[in-house]
């Protein structure tokens, strides 16, 4: 049992970052503990504790915002969550107490605030269902990708440009259709009713911006497919080459 949860842990560790992780495991970091370079284990840091109320507010919007109570109040925990995306990182890396919750927390967080707020647009009927469809299944297609890319290297693929103005793009997007403002007149571009903003139908200004947050989140999926393509091919032909 033991075994097992040693290797899970190893496992959770290199996905949040396999370089740190293998310097750990041989003895050759000599980073000081609590550097983005060698996590520490601790759970119970201010870092940590400003991730888990990011996560707490989320939980209150969706609740809020959901329910009609008060979308007022929604949206203030929305965007103080949003804003705290920068803060935990922060004040991790100045007081040096990075560690690995924190580092697998912190990009889980990132998909938490953006799928609380499309759930929230969808469940109110202001986001066409196949958008959120999209949003979470390309995230599940990319979890499950980097899970069977761990079997032929233990390093993440790198981040790709695109990738990082898909998620600015949705985020923007979201929290504009949140808002509500300003709302523009439909545009007349196409007679389908799944494309609000596009068609004659009028919507808020970020449904244009969520759009172009799904094009570049498409992007970013053949990319990172073409490159876990070729990590999978480069892996087998040094095997046959070694035979």
């Amino acid at each position: 049992m033991s075994e097992r949860t040693e290797r899970t842990k190893s496992l959770i560790k290199s996905i949040a970052d396999a370089d740190a992780a293998e310097r750990q495991a041989s003895g050759r970091s000599d980073i000081p503990v609590g550097t983005s370079g060698n996590p520490s284990t601790q759970v119970l840091t201010v870092a940590n504790v400003i991730t888990f109320c990011r996560l707490a507010l989320t939980i209150v919007f969706l609740f809020l915002f959901a329910t009609g109570s008060n979308r007022a109040a929604a949206l203030v925990c929305y965007v103080v969550a949003a804003a705290t995306d920068f803060l935990d990182g922060q004040v991790a890396r100045r007081t040096q107490t990075v560690s690995w919750l924190g580092k697998i927390m912190d990009p889980i967080m990132d998909r938490v605030l953006l799928f609380t707020g499309v759930l929230g647009l969808l469940i109110v009927g202001e986001l066409p269902l196949w958008v959120p469809v999209f949003v979470i299944g390309r995230d599940v297609y990319l979890a499950v990708g980097g899970l069977i890319l761990q079997r032929y290297r233990r390093r993440p693929i790198d981040v790709a440009y695109v990738g990082k103005a898909a998620t600015a793009l949705l985020m923007f997007g979201f929290c504009d259709l949140l808002l509500g403002l300003p709302v523009i007149p439909g545009l007349g571009l196409v007679d389908a009713v799944w494309l609000p903003g596009l068609n004659d139908q009028a919507s808020a200004l970020g449904i244009l911006f969520v759009y172009a947050g799904v094009i570049c989140s498409l992007i970013t999926a053949v990319v990172y497919t073409a490159e876990g393509v070729r990590i999978v091919r480069s892996r087998h032909d040094g095997e046959d080459g070694a035979k």
